[in-house]
């Protein structure tokens, strides 16, 4: 049977990431233009928490998501609005990885081991190179900015089903319909 409403534990994990990443992305944008300070540093070290922790989230919501159908677009969904879900979906979580692994590589290139919550020290990804610092921190703003822009276009179209095509999409996520975990 093909559940019509996402699980109790698809609903967390969503609300969860999707708070982390608007937190870590305007901690960023914040945080770059300070001079360096204590106070700079220690928003440098939040910043990569929240990355670590939605990298950590990211396997446990994929393992969900692959062993939970979500349910099915809205039946009339045209063919273009459900390949470009699909792809929009694929690019997301695709991002939800690449941009913390960017992160991690760019400290570790620059020579800054990143400590999660201060106590575990992640090894360092490549060696210390300030050229190839200098570069994965412009990737890793090009990946922030194309992850922002898909979960526009993600919170767009889930607006548009709710207020244009009144198709019931959006409560899908936002209500149980079951009681699954």
């Amino acid at each position: 049977m093909q559940p019509t409403g996402y699980t109790r534990t698809a609903m967390i994990l969503h609300g969860a990431m999707a708070l982390l990443m608007v937190a870590g992305f305007s901690l960023g944008l914040y945080m770059v233009g300070l001079p360096l300070s204590p106070f700079k540093l220690r928003l440098y070290s939040y910043h990569k928490w929240i990355g670590v922790t939605v990298a950590a989230l990211l396997l446990p919501r994929i393992v969900w998501r692959c062993l939970h159908a979500p349910p099915r677009l809205p039946a009339g969904t045209p063919a273009w609005e459900q390949a470009a879900a699909h792809a929009n979906h694929l690019l997301l979580y695709l991002l939800m990885a690449a941009v913390p692994v960017s992160g991690w590589l760019m400290s570790s290139a620059k020579g800054v081991t990143t400590v999660f919550l201060g106590l575990w020290p992640l090894p360092d990804a490549v060696a210390r190179n300030e050229a190839l610092g200098s570069l994965l921190e412009a990737l890793h703003r090009l990946l922030n900015y194309a992850l922002l822009g898909l979960v526009g276009l993600h919170v767009a179209a889930a607006l548009k089903h709710q207020f244009i095509d009144r198709d019931g999409l959006l409560g899908r996520m936002f209500r149980l319909t079951g009681g699954d975990a």
